[in-house]
């Protein structure tokens, strides 16, 4: 779903209501933990000039940060505030969710059993998940720990068998085995949050311990996160959260959080700038943490190992004609940056967005947060933090960003200008409101309900895509869903030989079976 960010001016307008004393300095930790600095280091002079024009040019309502170099946090702070409709400022201390970036805790806890000799790397993922089971035969024979953790599946995303939906996540596993593949297995990337989440529940057929839990038990607890959580149950309630944010109108809104606890191991993960920068520590420490060991050496070089070829688009081309390859590790995005390996991993989920990243040739790591997702915020304060180590260059990082992030939406705007032109006018559905009631079912899926309210027509995909149907034409319509940043959806309704409405296809799903005549 893309939210328009609307132009600079716009921008600009919205930033000066909330600039000033919000995004001014918020809070300094320089964290009294054994190897914390006590002073920033002078590649960190200018940086909070730079990171006011990036909330200002990208309207956003704050973010936090955290550098590590070496075994020191030299900062740790926040910027700007947590709801654009008050004065409660962010800190280092402020939660936000922390989404994909938790992929890589995943593979850390199964490291840990690999190093205990429980599995391996290459273990079938049958051998500890006997009903585990994809739609290709052969696939569910062969793909392995490894598979789950690199991208290589061969599988779509699939994400609304988990985003929204009533599953939990042993149901979205279990429905998994209906999502048809679009690669041959391992040989083409394709980014798959639902393995991951399967690789978090093999912890538990493991050890009996759910991934929750031993990621409590074996990483948080032991790197001082406490504050760190995997569910969002009582989130809004807790003290020092960040409220989520998205555009509309040109403008930040505020959105409630939604409850991603089904997602596990592929992102269920809840943090703040501090505890993620004990967490960059540990992996620039080669597995070790304030002398003690969590994870061998040869488990963390395995995670920055290369698994899975990433061809890079047009547009990381454009940006970083210096890159040479992209790849995937296990949990980390891999490339080379300024003749250095880059090992770094985003997230965005409802109204967040994350990016940490490492060069650990230089023992550096940095962690960004915002609570804004249409955003590319904490990329370019990642690279524009890596630069002022690195050494300077001649590139700004905000301007170039924004500028393709800009063209990216004019594109999205003239798609969405050529789907208005195509409508054509004058015309009806074929049948009677009444006829299109009932109930759809898929067995990826599970069910859809069309109902009646009144003269409208109400589609209803799960306890989240809840929305009216708008005659488009012939027998397509358009769901506007209630809650507003799900944006809306295409659906289309077929008609058999005997004229009765037989399927829907909604944009994001896909077809579902008219089950009951619903009149």
């Amino acid at each position: 779903m893309i939210h328009r960010t609307g132009d600079r001016s716009s921008a600009g307008s919205v930033a000066r209501r909330i600039r000033g004393s919000r995004h001014a300095v918020v809070t300094l930790a320089l964290l009294l933990l054994p190897g914390s600095a006590v002073a920033q280091e002078a590649p960190l002079n200018g940086l909070d000039a730079f990171v006011a024009r990036v909330l200002d040019t990208w309207q956003a309502p704050g973010l936090a940060l955290a550098v590590v170099k070496g075994d020191s946090v030299l900062l740790a702070k926040g910027y700007g505030v947590r709801d654009i409709r008050g004065d409660s400022r962010i800190d280092e201390e402020t939660l936000f969710a922390v989404a994909s970036t938790s992929k890589a805790f995943t593979v850390a806890a199964l490291g840990m059993l690999v190093d205990e000799g429980l599995i391996t790397w290459d273990d079938p993922v049958t051998d500890h998940l006997p009903a585990f089971q994809l739609r290709d035969p052969y696939v569910t024979r062969e793909i392995t720990v490894r598979d789950l953790l690199s991208h290589r599946s061969g599988l779509p995303r699939g994400d609304r068998l988990w985003y929204g939906s009533p599953f939990n996540r042993d149901e979205v596993i279990r429905r998994v085995r209906y999502l048809e593949p679009t690669w041959s297995f391992r040989s083409t990337y394709g980014y798959q949050n639902i393995m991951f989440m399967t690789a978090g529940e093999l912890i538990e057929a493991v050890t009996g311990v759910s991934w929750d839990e031993f990621l409590r038990r074996r990483i948080f607890d032991p790197l001082g996160m406490t504050r760190t959580t995997t569910t969002t149950r009582g989130i809004e309630a807790m003290e020092n959260v960040a409220t989520p944010h998205v555009v509309e109108d040109g403008k930040a809104t505020p959105v409630g959080w939604r409850d991603f606890d089904n997602v596990g191991g592929a992102g269920a993960i809840n943090s703040n700038v501090r505890e993620m920068a004990q967490w960059i520590r540990l992996q620039l420490g080669g597995g070790v943490y304030d002398g003690r060991r969590l994870l061998s050496d040869s488990v963390v070089k395995e995670m920055h190992t290369p698994q899975t070829v990433i061809r890079m688009g047009e547009t990381t081309e454009r940006l970083f004609p210096e890159t040479h390859f992209q790849a995937y590790g296990l949990g980390w995005t891999l490339q080379d940056y300024r003749g250095r390996k880059l090992v770094r991993h985003g997230g965005s989920l409802d109204g967040m967005r994350t990016h940490v990243g490492m060069i650990p040739e230089e023992d550096l790591g940095v962690v960004v947060i915002t609570n804004l997702n249409n955003s590319w915020i904490p990329e370019v304060v990642l690279y524009h933090v890596l630069d002022t180590f690195l050494g300077p260059r001649d590139k700004d990082w905000n301007q170039a960003m924004y500028a393709v992030y800009m063209e990216s939406q004019r594109e999205a705007e003239e798609r969405r200008a050529k789907e208005e032109a195509s409508r054509v006018p004058g015309t009806s559905p074929s049948l009677a409101a009444d006829a299109y009631v009932g109930v759809y079912a898929d067995s990826l899926y599970g069910e859809a309900r069309v109902r009646r309210e009144g003269d409208a027509l109400v589609l209803e995909v799960g306890p989240s895509f809840v929305g009216e149907l708008e005659h488009w034409h012939f027998d397509v319509f358009r769901a506007r869903w209630r809650d507003e940043q799900l944006g809306r959806a295409w659906v289309e309704f077929r008609l058999n030989r005997q004229g009765k409405v037989a399927e829907m296809e909604v944009e994001g799903w896909r077809a579902f079976l008219k089950t009951d005549s619903g009149g």
